[in-house]
């Protein structure tokens, strides 16, 4: 596909395709249909494109087992997207870095987060449901201070 060939409706077309996908768990999917785009885009956005493309990937390589490689990508994916303000294009990104830097830490200390963890980009309008918090338990310490 030429430079030219793509025109703003359509890369927005594509880019809420990635989107999909990627929120669908369909990483490879999300990568390719990102990297249509991420060809014939210019900077600053082409290195945003990127950032997404390589944490997309880093998710696909994880359920192929491939961890280490999942970690590499990860790392690359953040220093990228963490360029771009915390929310952009309408995403809430610092939510999506965030995500990212749980699962590279994690991949990091051989730890292996379950599927129910992998995250999907949401609208920087669209809050999360709540985590539940974790009660704090009171330690033998706590109640001599």
């Amino acid at each position: 596909m030429g430079r030219h060939a793509m025109n703003s409706r359509e890369k927005q077309e594509r880019f809420e395709r990635g989107l999909e996908h990627f929120n669908a768990r369909e990483f490879f999917e999300a990568h390719e249909v990102w990297e249509e785009v991420w060809l014939v885009e210019d900077e600053p956005e082409k290195t945003f494109l990127q950032g997404i493309i390589q944490i997309a990937a880093a998710f696909h390589h994880f359920r192929r087992g491939n961890s280490d490689g999942a970690e590499t990508l990860l790392a690359a994916g953040i220093v990228k997207i963490s360029r771009f303000p915390p929310q952009h294009r309408g995403l809430a990104i610092h939510a999506l870095r965030e995500e990212a830097i749980f699962w590279a830490r994690a991949l990091g200390e051989m730890q292996r987060p379950g599927d129910e963890r992998l995250p999907a980009i949401r609208r920087a309008d669209r809050r999360a449901p709540p985590r539940t918090a974790v009660p704090r338990i009171e330690t033998h310490r706590d109640k001599h201070r």
